[in-house]
């Protein structure tokens, strides 16, 4: 999209009511109309697009942009993963390390198990890679204990995203953390010191709780239906977690080049630094791994080339409403991003005269809610908080609390501009109301609570 030479000409006032009025109309739609919410994002969006003053030759490459690069980065990680998850599930694969796993750690610390390797994985795995290798084998538990999917899934799906808000080296805090000249070293340890804890309160114990009130049922949507195919003689535990684990050391190793390049270690100019970035990026190692996975436990099991086709095959058709679910709502965000709305409500905010931790807390959460991406109201929120920072004197640890502050903010109050709102929404299946009394609720204590930690930590330093 080429909108250079358009300047938005409205004020934060009507833009709000704009956002309000086209969030409010979207959830009519889909929850009291009846309406596809794939059709129901795609037409607010237009709607929005026009209403705010882009221009109207520029519309449609809005959208498309919005719909374009939010596709670049999930279709593949969710088609991936669904053939993955296809093979681990039909294999027996599942069941075998769920039964492992409930006869290690016993059939009430299952959640906590669960969501305490997510915290692990979480470290170097982005939010949306790590929830679709992991829902195989929580799904997997959660039919194996009953209980309904939430007292599993959202603890999961909280880990991923408390580690991907704070922890560095994922984009959005490392970003911050430059922008504000804070020691990355010391963001992350004071980074664990918030998203653990955080975590525990906001995802574990209210997983826990919602699940015992809303008890839904374990979607077949990885399993491609009942599952009627499952091998008499499974995989051991130990082969399924290797399998697991090959994406995640490949990702693991692609994180580690970095830091190594930014600090001088390795020659980031180098030619084979480019390749072997390339091979550890997220869809390649997940490529990789269904690949490893159909000899390991299609060939190798006995299974022919034609029955792993159809198995991979039958795993693409349940999630493709997913992908484009999910692309559309990135649609909606990018409108709300190209129309300026978070630009004008963060300036507005900023002209408050509130202590900078609480101003980076709130420009943030004002982006979060406006736009609906994480990593970019972090990143932006910073670069408009950086004068107040920067020669102002703060230490270290202050430092450090002012990105963690601007973190707990960017995840606050997820909503349906949001991307990761329908990918969790729909793998867990949830529909609309459901995902906003659950994920949002959860999302929300999380910026809140992850904001009174960093606060507390600004306070005595």
């Amino acid at each position: 999209m080429n909108t250079d030479e358009w300047t938005q000409t409205l004020g934060a006032g009507p833009l709000l009511g704009i956002a309000a009025a086209a969030i409010a109309v979207l959830l009519f739609l889909i929850i009291r109309l009846r309406v596809h919410a794939f059709l129901a994002l795609v037409a607010v969006s237009i709607a929005t697009a026009f209403a705010t003053g882009i221009p109207a030759g520029d519309v449609i490459d809005t959208l498309l942009d919005g719909f374009g690069s939010t596709l670049g980065s999930v279709a593949l990680l969710v088609g991936l993963g669904a053939m993955l998850g296809r093979l681990v599930e039909v294999s027996g694969g599942a069941q075998a390390l769920t039964d492992a796993l409930v006869g290690k750690f016993g059939e009430r610390r299952a959640p906590l198990a669960l969501g305490v390797a997510s915290l692990i994985f979480g470290f170097p795995i982005f939010f949306d890679a790590g929830l679709v290798v992991m829902l195989p084998i929580v799904f997997a538990v959660a039919r194996r204990l009953g209980g309904g999917v939430l007292r599993y899934g959202l603890p999961v799906a909280g880990a991923f995203s408390v580690m991907h808000v704070f922890v560095p080296p994922h984009p959005g805090p490392v970003a911050a953390s430059g922008l504000l000249g804070a020691d990355v070293g010391l963001v992350i340890l004071f980074a664990l010191v918030v998203a653990i804890p955080t975590w525990f309160v906001t995802s574990y114990l209210y997983g826990l709780w919602v699940g015992k009130r809303i008890v839904l049922p374990v979607p077949d949507i990885l399993s491609g239906g009942k599952q009627e195919e499952h091998d008499e003689n499974p995989p051991r535990p130990r082969t399924v977690v290797a399998l697991l684990l090959l994406p995640l050391v490949m990702i693991f190793a692609n994180t580690g080049l970095d830091t190594a390049a930014e600090a001088g270690w390795v020659d980031g100019d180098a030619g084979w630094f480019d390749v072997a970035r390339a091979l550890g990026s997220t869809p390649v190692a997940l490529l990789v791994t269904v690949f490893v996975a159909m000899y390991v436990l299609g060939s190798r099991r006995g299974r022919g080339q034609n029955v792993v086709e159809k198995l991979l095959d039958s795993a693409l058709g349940p999630v493709a409403a997913i992908i484009l679910i999910t692309g559309a709502g990135g649609m909606f965000g990018g409108v709300l991003r190209a129309s300026g709305i978070g630009d004008a409500l963060s300036e507005a905010m900023s002209d408050l005269g509130l202590p900078v931790i609480v101003a980076a807390y709130i420009i943030a959460t004002t982006l979060r809610i406006a736009q609906g991406s994480a990593t970019v109201a972090l990143t932006t929120a910073a670069g408009l908080v950086q004068p107040l920072v920067l020669g102002n004197g703060f230490n270290a640890v202050e430092l450090a609390a002012l990105v963690l502050a601007l973190a707990a903010g960017s995840v606050t109050a997820g909503h349906v501009n949001d991307s990761g709102f329908w990918l969790v929404g729909r793998f867990l299946g949830m529909d609309v109301k459901t995902t906003l009394k659950t994920w949002t609720v959860m999302q929300t204590t999380i910026g809140l609570m992850g904001f009174g930690l960093s606060a507390l930590l600004f306070a005595i330093a």
